[in-house]
């Protein structure tokens, strides 16, 4: 069995061009299946039946895991069965025994633009790490990238004169987004003034954002800032390391821009991922009407 799930990641890393994240998800998501199964003592494939599939199921419901953790369980799951089906290893498609949990879509936290500004504007610029970290919100809010693919980014990667960064995201896609001459600018300074710092006595590296090391930035790393920098702003919000990214998306289309415009600039590649955005939207007006308006409700409802 684990020479076919060997098989199966190397396929996903090669020929699918997957980001390490989602090649790291499949193989523990593929080990706990098969540490499952070979509790019953079934070690080959040819073993495998329909029985078994349903009992991991029951398995990982009644060990507490959210719907969310149990569909991407499934995912994986049904994506090496059709991978092994497709190879003629197997004939059967176990991957239609799979039913995925229905998931409720929370709508992601978003910042007011009050608070973007107060967080952009929280970093001590006057040093390294200050300048960094302003540079590095300043450009994730004028590009909306995600933490991943905004600490693979290179300096080259920036054309500062043209006003756009080149992006490498899920699947090894390569996109272009926009970036204003705000974040530019910042991001100039710090490569011109910090950056040649940080990376003193350190290997070499080609990557923009560096730590105190000079090395690369963990996305561990980047979200310990932005929990401090929140803090400092005084924002009272759950905050996740996406939470710039999701204010990017919400304040443009606060603003009626296209919505396969955002699509594009996020990297999404169905439009129905970008959309959960026009319902944060359409969420944060009715609150605003409900808060001002004279007459947004009854008057015995606001007893």
């Amino acid at each position: 069995m684990d020479h076919l799930v060997d098989n199966f990641i190397n396929y996903i890393t090669v020929e699918k061009g997957l980001a390490n994240n989602t090649i790291e998800s499949y193989s523990r998501d593929l080990k706990q299946f098969t540490d499952f199964i070979s509790g019953f003592g079934i070690l080959e494939i040819a073993q495998l039946t329909k029985q078994n599939i349903l009992e991991f199921m029951n398995h990982l419901k009644q060990h507490g895991k959210r719907p969310t953790t149990i569909s991407r369980n499934i995912t994986t799951l049904r994506n090496f069965f059709r991978f092994l089906v497709r190879e003629k290893v197997i004939e059967i498609d176990f991957s239609k025994y799979f039913e995925i949990p229905h998931i409720y879509k929370k709508l992601p936290e978003v910042l007011s633009i009050t608070e973007i500004n107060n967080l952009l504007d929280s970093p001590d610029h006057s040093t390294n790490l200050g300048l960094r970290d302003k540079a590095m919100f300043e450009l994730l809010y004028a590009s909306g990238l995600r933490v991943s693919e905004l600490l693979s980014i290179e300096s080259a990667d920036l054309n500062f004169e043209m006003g756009y960064i080149r992006v490498l995201g899920k699947g090894s896609k390569e996109r272009i987004v926009p970036v204003g001459s705000i974040a530019l600018e910042w991001c100039r300074k710090y490569i011109n003034e910090s950056r040649p710092k940080l990376i003193i006595g350190s290997s070499h590296t080609s990557l923009m954002f560096l730590n105190r090391d000079g090395h690369a930035l963990s996305r561990q790393g980047f979200w310990k800032i932005i929990k401090h920098y929140a803090k400092k702003a005084g924002i009272l919000k759950k905050i996740s390391p996406h939470v710039i990214r999701h204010s990017f998306a919400t304040h443009l289309l606060e603003n009626d821009a296209d919505l396969r415009a955002v699509q594009e600039m996020l990297g999404h590649s169905d439009i129905s991922t970008t959309q959960i955005y026009t319902h944060v939207s359409n969420k944060m007006l009715r609150d605003v009407y409900k808060r001002t308006h004279p007459r947004s409700e009854l008057e015995d409802d606001k007893k």
